[in-house]
């Protein structure tokens, strides 16, 4: 029988990596990797796991290394003896790593990933008007309206901020969802949206100014310039009702830090008891996934750069879920 022939051999490397550039779904890479040996050695050896994350995830780029926690699953190592480099083990683990992220990244139902909210740039009655309200999906809480409110403005092109701690110091979010708060009783039955809004996210500048550190603040308070801001998403208009409007990302985003800035763009309505313009928002949700316990971030101040933790004592199980769609036999190549 004739030998078959691996085109592995027969293109150019730089050809065969432009051809992989294209491989965008886990699966397919996984698909990949079941090939052969030597393919799966291809994978490895040109961070193609990595690859893949970096086009989906530009915050990867700041990844200084990758550490497993526990290595008790790290089977890569075990299977080809003690002969391997260090430089290939570091290999292996990335690609056990961006494997793993890839996989937990793109292949996930939304859920709610807000945990609590941090601060507004302004409150114009505090403790009765202030963010928390924006937690609750009504805007009625124990026969009392919940909803923010700012403090009011002549200028109707002022912003405002709300600022939020997500589920996880790691995860992937989706949409963010806003509701305007319709005063009923004002006369009209105003309602005070802004003319848009536009999303921030990213990380305390220090691990001391976590999250829950910054929870007790004063409010009105802003605490934004205790943040860098790893990610800003374009703007989106916002309409003036009353309705929860869905703000779709045009692609997920990888949030490393877990906090949360929704910026407020222009006001759009002016109370007519006073004669300033306002903004009211009665709930806000996230959408999206976090990532723990399998993987996590360990941020290096002063730099912003992160360390990418492997936390899962599972072995990655992607390429088991996803035998079924290999078709045909595969070869093992020696």
């Amino acid at each position: 029988m004739e030998a078959c022939m691996d085109f592995l051999d027969r293109l150019d490397p730089d050809i065969l990596l432009k051809i992989f550039t294209y491989v965008d779904d886990p699966y397919d890479l996984v698909r990949v990797s079941s090939v052969s040996r030597s393919w799966r050695h291809f994978v490895i050896a040109n961070g193609l796991w990595k690859q893949l994350c970096l086009r989906k995830f530009s915050q990867l780029s700041r990844v200084t290394h990758v550490v497993e926690l526990n290595k008790c699953w790290a089977v890569g190592a075990a299977e080809v003896g003690s002969s391997h480099s260090k430089e290939w083990e570091y290999l292996e683990r990335d690609d056990r790593a961006y494997a793993l992220l890839a996989r937990a990244s793109t292949t996930f139902i939304d859920r709610d990933c807000i945990s609590k909210a941090i601060s507004a740039s302004s409150t114009d009655n505090y403790p009765e008007e202030s963010i928390y309200n924006t937690l609750h999906p009504t805007d009625n809480v124990l026969w009392r309206t919940s909803y923010w409110s700012s403090k009011g403005q002549s200028n109707p092109a002022v912003p405002e901020t709300l600022v939020y701690k997500l589920a996880d110091d790691f995860c992937v979010i989706t949409e963010i969802n806003l509701r305007p708060f319709q005063v009923y009783f004002h006369e009209g039955l105003p309602i005070y949206s802004a003319k848009s809004v536009r999303f921030r996210m990213g990380h305390p500048k220090s691990p001391t100014d976590s999250g829950n550190d910054l929870l007790g603040y004063s409010l009105p308070d802003s605490v934004d310039d205790k943040f860098i801001w790893t990610y800003t998403s374009q703007e989106f208009p916002m309409a003036q009702e009353s309705h929860l409007q869905k703000f779709r990302l045009p692609e997920p985003v990888l949030c490393v830090g877990g906090i949360l800035q929704i910026e407020l763009l222009g006001r759009v309505q002016r109370c007519e008891i006073d004669g300033l313009y306002y903004i009211c928002i009665s709930f806000v949700q996230v959408l999206g996934r976090p990532l723990s316990p399998a993987l996590g971030v360990e941020i290096l101040e002063p730099c912003g750069k992160f360390v990418l933790k492997i936390k899962n004592d599972r072995p990655f199980e992607l390429q088991a879920q996803s035998n079924h769609t290999v078709t045909g036999s595969v070869a093992e190549a020696s």
